[in-house]
């Protein structure tokens, strides 16, 4: 379940939060002044954060890497298409 806390709630509740998060797999979106500014997460989850997060970067690099030199509108273009044709599947 994603829960939010306030900063003052993360501090003086840190310990029963992070049973939350360990045995009931809850998620906690820390926030101060209104606005979300963290979230708190299991490291199984974050583990997957962190993978997606690398394999994005690989993935912009081998673009940059494939377009490079290529007119920028034409290659924009051409991944429009792309993504296009891949969200028809």
């Amino acid at each position: 379940m994603i829960k939010e806390a306030t900063a003052m709630s993360v501090r003086q509740n840190l310990g029963d939060l992070l049973n939350g998060i360990q045995y009931g797999h809850d998620q906690i979106v820390i926030t101060k002044g209104g606005k979300p500014v963290a979230a708190m997460v299991d490291t199984a989850l974050f583990d997957k954060i962190r993978l997606m997060k690398r394999e994005f970067e690989r993935l912009t690099d081998e673009l940059a890497s494939a377009y490079q030199g290529v007119d920028e509108y034409i290659a924009q273009q051409e991944i429009d298409a792309a993504i296009k044709h891949a969200r028809k599947r």
